[in-house]
């Protein structure tokens, strides 16, 4: 995507380094942070510089390449294969990416391993780019159709940040909104704040803006209302992770945002790429749902009247707080996934269609 006019990727190998933007600083600061050792990667996966289902996998991948430039060995691989994977438990491309890598690495001699990484983690952030642009072109038909009925802006809800932040670039959920506005329709999106971290107030809302695309930032229990008085056309979600039947975890809050789609008959689809869809687990009850720091709910981070960006507590002292930081939404409240292969319906069926090569195959 573009930053100031400059062509931008969420990551990128520097030397023996790698370089990201660091997301807990914005939208307020632009600030570029060099990961050189595995745990520099493994910090910036679990503090959430780096987040994404998409591009988490790709940040564990490049984590791989710079645990080989210290130890290439089999023992010291899958002790950093453990590492990354503990990190993050809910986004299934993290497991993907990582045992991808170790399949392309373990049977090659020592000396081989190193480029090898390279050139593996390269791959997968360049068939994430393929495969969110896929989607975007996808999913752009479905916006053509609803334009096509309509007068005036085609009206998108998202949840949480599915752009190109999340991804290497061109996003998942908002993909079809950067293709839409390239085609020249008239788009316009309501953006959840996505409470506790604020992805889409701070992230999405960013991203739509210095794409200038239209867009509103709305509270998270605004959805439903908008939707009850036919102001939203369709919904449009990311994912973490997809069960082999369909059900959906992904940031907290979507599954009440199905609910009232459902509800009120606005389409709601989700954005997934194959690396997401996890044929391993049989439904959402399978999941795996992080909890995080109760601290995520009792702060909240902001940029004060003097510019400083500062932290202020929300809660009585003494109230605790929860942060599950996900929840799954039944295949039964989702319309259809666009993935990079095409729509498709929302059942272990369709799924099993659509991605005939990876259904029957169990990896863990």
């Amino acid at each position: 995507m573009l930053i100031s006019g400059t062509p931008t990727r969420t990551i990128r190998r520097l030397d023996d380094a790698v370089e990201i933007i660091d997301q807990t600083r914005l939208p307020y600061e632009w600030t570029l942070k060099r990961l050189v050792t595995l745990g520099d990667a493994a910090e910036a996966i679990a503090v959430m510089r780096v987040r994404g289902a998409p591009l988490i996998g790709a940040t564990a991948a490049y984590g791989l390449v710079l645990a080989a430039l210290e130890d290439a060995g089999d023992a010291a691989l899958r002790t950093a294969a453990d590492r990354l994977i503990a990190t993050r438990p809910t986004a299934v491309n993290l497991h993907w990416a990582v045992q991808r890598m170790l399949a392309r690495l373990l049977p090659l001699p020592l000396a081989g391993r190193v480029e090898a990484a390279w050139a593996e983690a390269s791959a997968i952030c360049e068939e994430d780019v393929a495969q969110n642009r896929a989607i975007g072109q996808h999913g752009l038909e479905l916006l053509r159709a609803i334009g096509a009925k309509k007068a005036g802006p085609i009206n998108i809800l998202t949840h949480c940040n599915a752009g190109w932040l999340a991804t290497v670039d061109w996003g998942t959920a908002l993909a079809p909104i950067y293709a839409a506005a390239e085609a020249g329709l008239d788009v316009h999106v309501w953006v959840d704040e996505t409470r506790p971290r604020n992805q889409g107030a701070s992230l999405t809302a960013w991203e739509l803006g210095q794409a200038g695309i239209a867009h509103r930032v709305i509270a998270d229990n605004a959805g439903g209302h908008l939707m009850q008085h036919g102001k939203v056309d369709i919904c449009i979600v990311g994912t973490d992770r997809v069960a082999a039947n369909g059900d959906v975890a992904n940031k907290i809050g979507t599954y009440l945002k199905a609910l009232a789609a459902f509800d009120n008959g606005v389409p709601f689809y989700v954005a997934a790429p194959g690396p997401s869809i996890d044929f391993n687990l049989a439904d959402g009850g399978e999941i795996p749902i992080e909890e995080r720091d109760p601290e995520e709910v009792a702060c909240i981070q902001g940029r004060a009247a003097d510019g400083q960006v500062v932290s202020v507590r929300l809660t009585p002292a003494g109230s605790a707080a929860a942060n599950p930081a996900f929840d799954v939404t039944p295949a039964r409240l989702i319309t259809g996934f666009i993935t990079e292969r095409g729509v498709c319906g929302a059942g272990r069926a369709a799924l099993a269609t659509m991605f005939a090569d990876r259904a029957g195959v169990r990896s863990r």
